[in-house]
């Protein structure tokens, strides 16, 4: 996971942005997306939040039917879930993933397609959890992908500035062409109502349609000038929303590429747009934290939330326009029931987060906070979050902790983590004392921060320590 995040509307978090891996589940998904032998009924209630992720979560779908959703997370992770009458249950977590998982959608038959920061593609069988296939596109991160309307073909979009359409198969995802074009990252890609055409949002501002079956380049429909992170295809396919960088959320024509309609801008890029399963209703989620609602009809402003803590990345409407299920900074997927509008709506989200937590009186447990709370715990009962817990790490060969799934360059290598081992990885870098693996490059240069956090790390991860009064997060094992 070396790589830094450059997506233009996520420039401002870059302090959350490297994170690592995951676990496994049971159960099973009938073709509909409802659990099998249940009916495809979307609950009376929705949960109000979906629970399990080890990271940050970077997208949320939901299943046409409104019982079974995706969602994706900086742990590598994607996740299964059954949606029930005020639960959410987790069915599955498919586990392939090298670097942060972005986006899921749904494939039909059972399947769903997910994309990542490691460049992968993946097709998974949604009734065991189990990964049909992988495709390895290089180096560059893979940010978005969708899937046709009869979910033949899927789309992704990938900072090598192309978008790639694969043939979905029973068990297998076959290349039929390669978009390009456009002069930055390929930030969307959606098809055309009727699955014969692609159309492309790009950093450069540019939104272009091309041929699916060709690659064929038909014309730019639309230039925005600032970069457009999202894009939506509406109801009827005459028409697409679109999110930027400068924080426009726009309608726009495709046969002519006029603005047909500005909705409320966001003071920070645009992140995320969410249609509703009938098309009836439009909401953007921004770097602001700010939700809106749209009726797409008359283009009414219906209702507006704010999140308080932090960015809006993931976004999914129910299809009774009762709740959006919304995903960022937290290790979890939030609900915000948009009707009836609740006099007051409850804060669903834990802050400070544990890696913005900073002990003033331990500049060790500052950069731990900093540095390694995304991905790492510092208990046995806390289990794995996104990378393994560092509990009794001292004096254990590097790769070897039971259960956790290490990368292969990982489990090649042949040290044991000490003192300098540990100094040195945050001194030279991941990239260079544990090459090919999936951890970040987090560098601390200064050798007065490097020898507080192997301080911390060697008390705060001893097997035998007694926890003091000290450090917040040591008082909280305590208290709990």
């Amino acid at each position: 996971m070396g790589r830094m995040m450059r997506h233009p509307g996520a420039a401002f978090l870059l302090a959350v942005a490297a994170i690592c891996l995951a676990f496994a589940g049971s159960d099973a998904i009938a073709d509909t997306g409802a659990p099998a032998g249940e009916s495809a009924t979307a609950p009376a209630t929705w949960p109000e939040r979906l629970e399990g992720h080890g990271g940050p979560v970077k997208s949320i779908a939901l299943s046409q039917d409104g019982t079974a959703a995706l969602s994706t997370s900086f742990d590598y992770s994607v996740i299964l879930w059954r949606i029930g009458a005020g639960t959410g249950e987790i069915v599955h977590r498919l586990i392939g993933h090298e670097a942060a998982a972005n986006d899921a959608r749904f494939a039909g038959q059972g399947r769903a397609v997910s994309v990542g920061d490691d460049g992968a593609v993946i097709l998974w069988n949604l009734d065991d959890g189990a990964m049909l296939t992988r495709i390895d596109t290089g180096e560059e991160k893979i940010l978005s992908v969708s899937v046709s309307p009869d979910a033949r073909f899927a789309v992704t979009a990938s900072w090598d500035r192309t978008a790639r359409v694969y043939e979905i198969g029973e068990a297998s995802l076959t290349e039929r062409a390669v978009l390009e074009g456009h002069r930055g990252n390929v930030n969307a890609a959606a098809f055309s109502a009727d699955g014969t055409s692609v159309y492309t949002a790009s950093y450069d501002g540019g939104i272009r349609v091309f041929d699916r079956a060709s690659g064929a380049l038909r014309r730019e429909i639309h230039s925005h000038g600032w970069g457009i992170n999202v894009m939506r295809v509406l109801a009827g396919g005459s028409q697409i929303a679109f999110g930027a960088t400068d924080g426009v959320v726009a309608v726009i024509d495709i046969a002519s590429g006029t603005v047909v309609k500005q909705l409320a801008s966001h003071p920070r890029p645009v992140l995320s747009l969410a249609l509703s399963p009938d098309g009836r209703r439009l909401a953007s989620g921004g770097g602001d934290g700010r939700i809106r609602v749209y009726a797409t009809d008359a283009w009414e402003l219906l209702e507006e939330y704010e999140n308080p803590y932090g960015p809006v990345w993931g976004l999914a409407l129910t299809g009774d326009d009762q709740v959006a299920f919304y995903s960022g900074l937290d290790d979890h997927v939030n609900a915000w029931q948009i009707s009836p509008r609740r006099p007051f709506d409850p804060v669903a989200s834990d802050f400070p987060r544990r890696f913005q937590v900073a002990a003033e009186d331990d500049p060790g447990e500052r950069q731990f906070a900093r540095k390694c709370s995304v991905c790492h715990t510092l208990t046995p009962d806390d289990g794995n979050r996104a990378g393994p817990t560092l509990y009794g790490v001292f004096g254990r060969r590097v790769g070897t902790l039971p259960g956790y799934p290490y990368s292969e360059a990982l489990r090649r290598l042949d040290f044991v983590w000490n003192e300098q081992t540990i100094s040195d990885l945050f001194d030279h870098g991941p990239d260079i004392v544990t090459p090919g693996s999936k951890m970040p490059i987090q560098r601390l240069k200064s050798a007065e921060e490097r020898d507080a956090l192997v301080s911390f790390l060697k008390r705060a991860t001893a097997p035998d320590r007694t926890l003091p009064d000290g450090g917040p997060s040591e008082r909280k094992e305590r208290e709990q």
